[in-house]
């Protein structure tokens, strides 16, 4: 049987969920200053109590979607620049393993990485990687080159993906991981 909590939980669970999937439906058209809360609890088929037991405006709503995203976004991030130093097979799994993930969440990520998604979102998922990789190679010349040459690979390798998603998600992960791949090991 069943307690209350549990399944009180699992309502907030559905009404967070829905929620912010109409939100990203309603982004997929317009940008987010221009959506109304109440045509958001129309869509999601919630009234608007019910939204703000949750939320306190639409930014939060935003804030709450992107905090999810950024924290499994951070998961794989760690999880790869642990297989930088296992070779080419180990590091192409963990990206293409990434890139399932995207996929899996292409309803959110393509408008989040989109010129509709908030900027701020997507340097934070740019700072992530900056902070949480290193791809330090030694070879480079003048001192301070180091860093313009890994925001170089990183800023790449975002704007593929945000290519990526924003053309539907033609390739598969593989495909872009491995493009990634080549493109940094290149240019490493």
């Amino acid at each position: 049987m069943e307690t209350a909590p549990v399944k009180e939980n699992r309502k907030k669970q559905y009404t967070r969920m829905v929620l912010a999937d109409s939100l990203i439906e309603l982004m997929k058209a317009r940008p987010i200053d221009k959506i109304t809360i109440r045509e958001l609890c129309e869509l999601a088929n919630v009234n608007r109590s019910t939204f703000y037991l949750h939320y306190e405006d639409i930014y939060a709503l935003l804030r709450y979607i992107e905090d999810d995203t950024l924290t499994w976004v951070q998961a794989f991030i760690e999880e790869l620049t642990g297989k930088f130093h296992e070779g080419e097979r180990a590091t192409i799994r963990s990206l293409e393993r990434l890139f399932e993930c995207f996929v899996k969440n292409s309803k959110h990520l393509q408008v989040l990485m989109s010129e509709q998604g908030d900027l701020a979102f997507q340097k934070r998922v740019f700072n992530i990687a900056y902070q949480t990789c290193d791809f330090s190679s030694g070879k480079l010349a003048m001192p301070f080159a180091e860093d313009l040459h890994f925001i170089f690979l990183v800023s790449g390798g975002v704007g593929i993906v945000q290519h990526w998603l924003k053309n539907g998600l033609k390739q598969s992960p593989l495909e872009i991981a491995q493009a990634i791949y080549d493109m940094t090991a290149a240019i490493r």
